[in-house]
Parts: C-alpha cells; sequence; structure tokens
C-alpha cells in the first residue's frame, strides 16, 4: 500500500504566492480596498508633509478625503443595513467608523492644520501594516523580510500610536478656539468638535481617548491643589477640571 502521508501534508500546507496573494485580495475585497486607500492616505500625508512632488494643499484636503471613504468602507462593514429607526442611529453612533466620517467633514470646512492630519495618518499605518503582513504571508514566510521589520516595529508600537491618536483628539478641542483668532477656522468648528470629542470618550471599542482623557484631568486637577500656585491659576485649572469632569462618561469618572 502507498505511502500518502507526504502527499497528505503537501495538499493540506497552505498555499504561498502571488496566486495565494491574489485569492487573499478576492476573498475580501472590501478589506482590500481598504487597505489600498489607507496606503493612499500614507502617501498624500508625506506629500503634504514634505511638498516635493505636488501641492500640499491639495494633499492635505486629499488625505482627508480618503479618510472618509475608508471609513464608509469600514461602516458599511460594521452597519451594513441602513434604516431609519432609533436602535439604527443609536448603532451608528457608537461606531468609531461614524465618529472619523464627522471628523474628517468638519476640517474639510478649515484651513490645514497638520495636527489634524495626525490621527488620520497613524490610524491608516497602523491598520494598512496589520493587512500587509497578512498579504505578506500569502506570499511566503521568508518574503520581502525589510518590510515585514518595519511591519512589526508598528505593530510593537500600537499602543503608544493609539495613545498618540488620542492625545491629538483631545489637543485639537483647545486648538480649534485658538484658529477662530487666526481666522483659520469658523465659529462652530470648536462646537462641533465638542460633539465628536465626546463620542470619542464614550467609544466602547477604543478606551485609548477616554483613558489619556481621564489621565490629563487628573493631572491638571494635581496641579490645581498645590498650595504654591496662585490663586487665580487655580480657579482657572479648576474650571478646566470641572468642565472636563463634565465631559468624561459618568462611570469612568
Amino acid at each position: 500500500m502507498a505511502d500518502t502521508s507526504g502527499e497528505s501534508r503537501t495538499n493540506s500546507a497552505p498555499q504561498t504566492g502571488w496566486f495565494a496573494v491574489k485569492q487573499e485580495l478576492s476573498q475580501d475585497k472590501i478589506k482590500a480596498a481598504q487597505c489600498a486607500i489607507r496606503l493612499i492616505t500614507i502617501l498624500f500625508t508625506f506629500v503634504y508633509l514634505l511638498p516635493i512632488f505636488g501641492n500640499p494643499y491639495d494633499a492635505y484636503y486629499k488625505v482627508l478625503l480618503s479618510c472618509t471613504a475608508t471609513n464608509i468602507l469600514r461602516l458599511h462593514q460594521r452597519v451594513p443595513r441602513i434604516s431609519f429607526t432609533a436602535e439604527f442611529m443609536r448603532n451608528l453612533f457608537i461606531e468609531d467608523s461614524f465618529h472619523y466620517i464627522i471628523y474628517t467633514c468638519i476640517f474639510q470646512m478649515t484651513a490645514p492644520v497638520t495636527m489634524v492630519i495626525v490621527p488620520v495618518f497613524l490610524f491608516a499605518l497602523l491598520h494598512s501594516a496589520s493587512y500587509s503582513l497578512t498579504l505578506l504571508d500569502r506570499l511566503g514566510q521568508n518574503s520581502w523580510w525589510g518590510a515585514r521589520l518595519l511591519i512589526s516595529l508598528v505593530e510593537f508600537q500600537s499602543r503608544s500610536i493609539l495613545r498618540l491618536c488620542a492625545l491629538c483628539e483631545i489637543l485639537i478641542l483647545p486648538l480649534t478656539v485658538l484658529l477662530i483668532f487666526t481666522g483659520r477656522t469658523g465659529l462652530f468648528t470648536p462646537i462641533i468638535y465638542y460633539q465628536f470629542l465626546q463620542l470619542r470618550l464614550s467609544s466602547r471599542r477604543n478606551q485609548f481617548t477616554r483613558q489619556v482623557f481621564i489621565e490629563i484631568t487628573n493631572t491638571i486637577s494635581s496641579i490645581a491643589m498645590k498650595p504654591t500656585l496662585p490663586v487665580i491659576l487655580r480657579k482657572i485649572l479648576g474650571g478646566f477640571v470641572e468642565m472636563m469632569l463634565r465631559m468624561t462618561p459618568v462611570h469612568q469618572q
């Protein structure tokens, strides 16, 4: 009787190579499209920061536009069926992808601000790295080791990247107030952004904005309680702490 165990092991082993990559891309076209758009987001971010190959002004708004496209696809995955019900609206407003559709819409109407595209770039970098590693695995375990090293560095720093995104989301609120005085944004931008930040603080899937916000609140509160601090500064910081506590979800305070 012929020994077919070696043949069985060969048949059960996962396929690798460009055909396997093509299969992976065709199995989930939405995920593949998201990765492609995220790579475009990264490209336009570099064009904006290093204006050698194009117009940085146009690149800035293309970063926001590509972010919108990515999150529309992601929202389609999370909430595939549209219905005009209260439950649908509740589900819509708790989705992180919907939050960032609001985010990009806010800043499509303002002058370019570098900090605005920092979280967009970092999210694109983090999520595209994860999917790119999957494609490299399909290509072969020993393929493109340089790209694997860079992706590993990104994934190793994923927690720090998410915390930096959260910090930017928080700092942009006072920044929008300052931008009013420079004429780079309108009066309603801080008001709308305040609503966006409250959505981020209530996010179910991303707790980093809430954690960083609470840490900042506690730090300011500690500074405000120092006896050596002038009374005026203590009152100003106390007012900030009260406002931040009102924004923090009750169960997290």
